[in-house]
């Protein structure tokens, strides 16, 4: 009856686990990008944990309307394609998980994050 018993526990917590949003969906680390903003300052951006599989438009440069960010760093655990532009659209480079920094010539608007597991899937 014990065993039963921890074997429904285990199950109901492995169904819990599984049942969370996000964990499985994001890339584990940061994401950083420069930008210069509208008085001529260089910015740093660093997305935390991003969410991965789907597009996502830059803070502050993800319009075509504004000048697009640059020197983007992946030091997140998955590899992710950026884009020259909004929308996860034209050019696309990808990034290995914790790489160096891109040179400062390399723009990016947008970037998607590949789903761990499912290689080649950016």
């Amino acid at each position: 009856m014990k065993l039963r018993n921890a074997v429904a526990a285990a199950g109901a917590a492995c169904a819990l686990v599984l049942a969370l949003p996000g964990s499985a969906l994001a890339a584990e680390g940061q994401f950083h990008y420069k930008y210069t903003d509208d008085f001529g300052q260089e910015q740093r951006v660093i997305l935390d944990d991003p969410d991965s599989g789907e597009c996502i438009d830059l803070y502050a440069v993800g319009s075509d309307e504004v000048e697009p960010g640059y020197a983007p760093q992946n030091q997140t655990d998955s590899w992710v394609t950026v884009y020259a532009d909004a929308g996860c659209a034209g050019s696309s480079w990808r990034l290995r998980p914790m790489g160096r920094p891109a040179t400062d010539h390399l723009r990016v608007r947008s970037v998607r994050f590949e789903v761990r597991g499912e290689p080649g899937a950016a």
